[in-house]
């Protein structure tokens, strides 16, 4: 079995297979040299706790026939019908590369605006943003777009005492950046009411106890007055949001909000040069529509009255989007551009789609997990349990003795091939060598470890 991506999705995905077939081989492939995707490069780096499942991911790829292939671009390095040819199944667990865009004036003209996926991936070391450079230093409120977890993670990185940030993974450029940063006001704005958020009750409580951070506190008037009657989950949130911060608002210098009932319109520049800076964010107000307001799913309608919130700096938070791999309309795997998922049966079989818009059968040893599968959503516990539905699939399909590919030696067979196109492969063995050497790294100025951010010198240390 082939696995594209060495996340959460791939390993747990390959874990469960390994489990149920017995002699079960996987192969896994990931484009970057390094593995465990989203948990190296999404987990903020004050979350430790949350990259323990590193330690099971790497049981699992130290168990007999498990193979790593680290540094392989697939669909350039080896392409998607080279793979069919050699295995029994492939598994599609590549995750979300891109952040969806807001779509109005000033977003791709102005300066000081930042996909919030682009400036975690900076602060983590993803090899693909190690220059963003984010300037921090322009004033002192920001703007997040969005109301999910990963908007909350870029409020409370802004607002940290960088000092708290020195021993974590974080890289050493995010941690100079951040020093120099002059925020100490963050807004986090989304287009619903607060019983409409996408983020937890861990994230929130965590900003909450911020030290010398305050919260604004909430129009009461958006909170249902029978909070002892809601659901579990809503009712410590809304709790919690209603109590704020143990910091007292007019006491201290940083401060975040929650900024609701507004929608993005457009962003306006400090002049009319080429590359504009950026001055402010005008919205326009919405307003909840629907028998129940404070019901999770209600909408909204946007008004026509406009309010503007003055930032020099503002980041787009409003989820990730997978995108089709080169070659899978040429096997006859649809990717639905819209929802940015593989058309699957939702247990991850791969759905043809030959007739129109006519779902037809499943496509024999096709598979996917994970946010390719089911959307950008949730968090790892999520990831793992939508893993294990299409581990099941497999493994109930392989005992049924469905139809799968025509099998093969897979990549004993393929590493041939991507050889003679010139492509650097790193083994498990050579990970272990990085990774060795950033905790050497780290160690030496006091950290867990120092990621290296440019594939080059990952390959470095195996020379």
């Amino acid at each position: 079995m082939a696995v594209l991506g060495s996340g959460p999705a791939g390993f747990y995905t390959a874990y469960k297979v390994m489990q149920g077939i017995d002699n079960a081989k996987v192969d896994m492939y990931e484009y970057l040299p390094v593995p465990f995707g989203l948990v190296r490069y999404g987990v903020a780096p004050d979350h430790p706790e949350v990259k323990n499942c590193q330690d099971k991911f790497t049981e699992v790829a130290s168990a007999p026939g498990f193979t790593f292939i680290g540094n392989i671009n697939v669909g350039q390095d080896v392409s998607l019908k080279s793979l069919t040819d050699h295995y029994d199944a492939i598994v599609f667990a590549y995750g979300a590369s891109k952040d969806r865009k807001l779509k109005i004036p000033g977003e791709d003209q102005v300066n000081g605006i930042y996909s919030a996926r682009d400036f975690v991936g900076w602060y983590n070391g993803l090899p693909e943003f190690s220059r963003l450079a984010p300037q921090l230093d322009l004033g002192d409120t920001a703007v997040v777009i969005g109301q999910g977890n990963v908007a909350l993670d870029v409020a409370r990185i802004l607002l940290k005492d960088v000092n708290s940030l020195r021993s974590t993974d974080i890289t050493d450029q995010a941690l100079a950046t951040l020093a120099k940063s002059k925020v100490k006001r963050v807004r986090v704005v989304g287009r619903r009411g607060p019983m409409q958020v996408s983020f937890t009750i861990k994230e929130v409580r965590e900003l909450m106890k911020l030290p010398s951070v305050a919260f604004e506190p909430i129009n009461r008037q958006l909170i249902p007055s029978n909070i002892p009657s809601l659901p579990r989950t809503a009712k410590r949130l809304t709790k919690l949001l209603m109590e704020g911060s143990t910091n007292q608002y007019t006491h201290v210098e940083k401060k975040w909000a929650l900024n609701f009932l507004l929608s993005p319109v457009r962003f306006l520049s400090a002049s009319s040069t080429t590359r504009p800076q950026l001055r402010s964010i005008e919205f326009a107000r919405t307003k909840l529509i629907g028998s129940d307001p404070f019901d999770s799913a209600a909408q909204v309608e946007v008004t026509t009255d406009h309010q503007h919130i003055s930032t020099p700096l503002a980041f787009r938070s409003i989820g990730y989007q997978s995108e089709p791999l080169p070659g899978m309309s040429e096997l006859g795997i649809h990717f639905d551009t819209k929802r940015g998922i593989i058309t699957n049966d939702y247990n991850g079989r791969l759905l043809s789609l030959t007739h129109g818009a006519h779902i037809e059968e499943p496509l024999p040893g096709m598979y996917c997990a994970g946010w390719v599968k089911r959307g950008p959503a949730g968090v790892i516990a999520n990831t793992m349990e939508d893993s294990f539905a299409t581990a099941e699939a497999i493994i109930a399909d392989w005992k049924d003795r469905a139809p799968f590919l025509d099998g093969g030696d897979g990549w004993d067979t393929l590493k041939m091939e991507v050889a003679a196109k010139g492509a650097r492969t790193v083994s498990w063995k050579d990970w272990l060598r990085i990774d060795a050497a950033e905790k050497a790294r780290g160690k030496a100025v006091g950290k867990e470890r120092e990621k290296f951010t440019n594939p080059h010198d990952m390959l470095n240390v195996l020379d």
